[in-house]
């Protein structure tokens, strides 16, 4: 079993307030950081030549910061004009802004599984999510986001939903609890707009929709939310996740118990047919 570093994050595992550096940022700010000590410049020196902040020169450095196009200008001209930060500047990337760092190891297995299976409890799969419930989420989030961390998050909580029509021979299982699509989080209008997004999701050919029924006599996942995944070379992992603490799973017998678990509740939900007729009555409802 292996276990990733947890970091307070919102519900669902998405979203967090400091993004971590990408590889990118960092080798760029590096890239500065040595052009302006051979130069002989201190952050406030070559702050002012630049026209930005020792704190903006610094975070840069610290590839903490995505620069602007006039700071890679001024910089090169300020360092000597060799080129090297204009056509780095071509290959930064935020890395994977707007999803947990102890998330991001999961969100980059989904782009390559064969399968994946998702049991929910408390809140609608970030694969189904719309973006009015996105939102609510992180407006419902303490303490508060900043207004860019809520943006980033809609965002790559949208660009990441697309796996379901880019991978079209990866099939995509949930299940989820029927008190959760009974929540009106965010209004009735939001909810309204949940429920047919999931319906319309639900229509795709590789993906299949379950509602666990709340008058259900039997559940085989109390423990709380799993996510398996298969691999491309046929091994699975599975990923759980509680109050500000989640974990990759790798360890065989382990992901094996939570498998045969998720077998045992998709027996246990409604046939995908019946959940299509319960999210009707439930959207019609509103």
């Amino acid at each position: 079993m292996t276990t990733d570093h947890v970091e307070p994050t919102v519900a669902g595992g998405e979203c967090e307030r400091e993004p971590d550096p990408s590889d990118s940022l960092r080798t760029f700010g590096a890239v500065v950081q040595a052009l302006r000590e051979h130069a002989g410049l201190s952050r406030v020196q070559f702050g002012e030549l630049v026209r930005f902040s020792k704190h903006t020169v610094e975070s840069v450095e610290l590839g903490r910061r995505m620069p602007d196009a006039s700071f890679v200008e001024r910089a090169e001209e300020a360092l000597g004009n060799t080129g090297a930060l204009r056509r780095s500047a071509q290959f930064l990337t935020r890395g994977d802004a707007g999803l947990a760092a102890w998330f991001r190891q999961w969100a980059r297995l989904e782009r390559t599984a064969v399968s994946l299976c998702t049991y929910e409890c408390r809140l609608i799969p970030g694969l189904l999510q719309s973006e009015g419930y996105v939102r609510a989420l992180c407006e419902n989030e303490i303490p508060p986001l900043s207004d860019d961390a809520l943006e980033n998050t809609v965002q790559v909580r949208m660009e990441r939903q697309q796996l379901l029509r880019d991978r079209p021979n990866t099939t995509f299982d949930f299940v989820i609890e029927e008190a959760v699509l009974l929540r009106r989080l965010g209004g009735t209008q939001v909810a309204a707009e949940q429920l047919d997004l999931i319906l319309e999701l639900g229509l795709l050919r590789n993906v299949t929709v379950q509602v666990m029924p709340a008058d259900s006599e039997q559940h085989a996942c109390l423990s709380g939310p799993v996510r398996l995944l298969e691999m491309p070379d046929g091994r699975w992992r599975a990923y759980s996740e509680g109050q500000e603490n989640g974990r990759l799973i790798a360890g065989p017998k382990e992901v094996s118990r939570i498998h045969m678990r998720y077998a045992r509740l998709r027996s246990q939900a409604l046939f995908p047919k019946d959940s299509v007729g319960l999210l009707t009555r439930i959207r019609g409802a509103l």
